[in-house]
């Protein structure tokens, strides 16, 4: 059964429209890509079908059930974020992105290794989805949210990633963890050396929440937001 746009909150479809132009104003994002939040264990929304930098004010998000088939005005592409929502009660908030470095990185088959304090949050390691087709369809979702497990991030083939959250604020700090841990995996390869990488003790260590950790790089993305003014 489809829910309408008056089951949604006002806070949380504010909220889904910063984090939208957050990832848009990072470079995590360009005319492609979406993202979410779970309202309730049942249901979610999902950014409207449009570049996420180009998100207005009024634009209203678009509910989507766990169960059944997308809405006509949801991408096709956010069948991912059902399947997620639907094996892990924990995760409410997705964002699907095409940052550079993580998306080069792909190319080489390849994905971040735990080598500084933001990689420290994918360890021991992010898995790495090798088919380079779009994810349209059940298989397809079913296929990607196994492989990604109980991880926070999975990186898709010469297509970007996805990272996951207790929240939306957090799914989106951890897009930008997760393109800076591509960024340093890419400047250690230049150098033509092995480079350090962070034990498991270490990896475990780094990868703090206290100390407003999550809260500082969300004030940093939002910046400006109008919504936020």
């Amino acid at each position: 059964m489809r829910q309408s746009h008056s089951s949604v909150s006002s806070l949380d479809a504010r909220r889904i429209r910063v984090a939208a132009r957050a990832l848009a104003r990072a470079n995590l994002v360009h005319a492609y890509g979406h993202c979410s939040l779970r309202i309730n264990p049942g249901l979610f929304i999902v950014t409207p079908p449009k570049p996420l930098g180009l998100v207005r004010n009024d634009d209203s998000p678009v509910p989507v059930t766990l169960e059944g088939a997308l809405p006509p005005d949801a991408l096709p592409e956010v069948i991912a974020h059902q399947e997620i929502y639907r094996r892990r009660a924990e995760v409410c908030g997705i964002a699907r992105f095409q940052s550079p470095n993580v998306t080069a990185l792909s190319t080489l088959g390849l994905t971040p290794k735990a080598r500084h304090g933001f990689g420290a949050y994918f360890a021991p390691g992010v898995p790495f989805y090798t088919n380079p087709r779009l994810v349209r369809d059940a298989a397809s979702a079913q296929t990607l949210a196994a492989e990604l497990g109980s991880g926070r991030a999975i990186v898709m083939r010469g297509n970007g990633a996805i990272t996951v959250g207790t929240s939306i604020e957090e799914a989106a700090v951890m897009a930008w963890y997760l393109e800076d841990a591509a960024r340093v995996e890419l400047a250690v390869l230049a150098t033509g050396r092995e480079g350090m990488e962070l034990s498991g003790a270490e990896a475990r260590e780094r990868a703090v929440t206290s100390g407003r950790m999550m809260e500082r790089m969300w004030d940093w993305l939002t910046a400006g937001d109008p919504e936020l003014q």
